[in-house]
This record gives C-alpha cells, sequence and structure tokens, in this order.
C-alpha cells in the first residue's frame, strides 16, 4: 500500500483502488503464482501494480476525471429519513391509545396548550384531564417501548 500511495500522488483512495485490482489479479493467477514455490511474490506483486498505475494515468486523458469523494459533501442533501421514521413510530403509538388519553396527550403535546386550556377546550374537569395526561404519558411510554423505542 505505501508503494502505491507514493505512485498515486499520497490519493488513498486510488491507491486503494490499484491495491485491490492488483490482488484481484493475483488471486485469477494463483495457480501460476504457486508454482515456483520459493519465489516471492512481491516483485510480481509490485509489477502489477505499477502497470495499472500507469494505465490509469494514461486513461485519465481518455476519459472525464473521477471525483472520488472530494465533492460530494457539496452536493450532499440534508436527510430527513430518521424524522419521518420517528413521525411515524409516534403516530402509530398514538393510534394505539384510547381517544380519551390521546386527546389530551394531542392538545398538551402537540399544539402546545396546558392542562388548563387542554380541560377547557375538551370540555373536562381540569382533574379529569390530569389524571388523562398522566396515565396517557404512562400508556404512550409503554406503546412506544413496544415499539422498540426507549427512554433516554
Amino acid at each position: 500500500m505505501a508503494f502505491v500511495m507514493r505512485l498515486t500522488d499520497g490519493d488513498r483512495q486510488r491507491a486503494e483502488d490499484i491495491v485491490q485490482e492488483t490482488l484481484l489479479r493475483a488471486w485469477r493467477n494463483a495457480h501460476k503464482l504457486g508454482a515456483g514455490g520459493d519465489r516471492s511474490l512481491r516483485p510480481w506483486l509490485v509489477t502489477v501494480a505499477r502497470r495499472i498505475a500507469i494505465d490509469d494515468y494514461r486513461s485519465e486523458s481518455v476519459r472525464p476525471p473521477e471525483t472520488y469523494d472530494r465533492e460530494l459533501d457539496t452536493i450532499a442533501e440534508a436527510d430527513e429519513t430518521d424524522q419521518v421514521l420517528q413521525m411515524v413510530v409516534m403516530n402509530d403509538a398514538l393510534a394505539a391509545l384510547s381517544p380519551a388519553h390521546r386527546e389530551v396527550l394531542v392538545e398538551t403535546y402537540f399544539r402546545g396548550r396546558t392542562v388548563a386550556e387542554a380541560a377547557e377546550s375538551l370540555g373536562l374537569p381540569l382533574g379529569t384531564a390530569k389524571s388523562r395526561l398522566y396515565y396517557g404519558l404512562h400508556a404512550l411510554r409503554a406503546a412506544l417501548e413496544q415499539r422498540g423505542v426507549t427512554g433516554a
């Protein structure tokens, strides 16, 4: 690898590609390479790696240059997959709750209302809203744990 790194002017990804191709060729020619017995494979590997590096260098003028990972950071976009999955799991867990528990949780946590405001909005006594919120949170926690979500 160190030898190939020098051939590629320190371009690690290119060097790894060349080493991989060299080892692949060695594997394909293993029946020929093992016939010598005492011979070292190092000269053969170095020659093949050097030839692959030369071929790559010569073919660069024929094909567009490879970008490897240098420019990928500039075109990458934020991935919202985790947020979407969390919303799906939360909706599924909320659907498993009783309607009474779900409506109090939605009013307080998702609409940002206080328990008193949620009680007034739902037409419930304050104590009933507090009780439903308490038991609804416990039911929601259990529903989330059933779906593989653990508390921090």
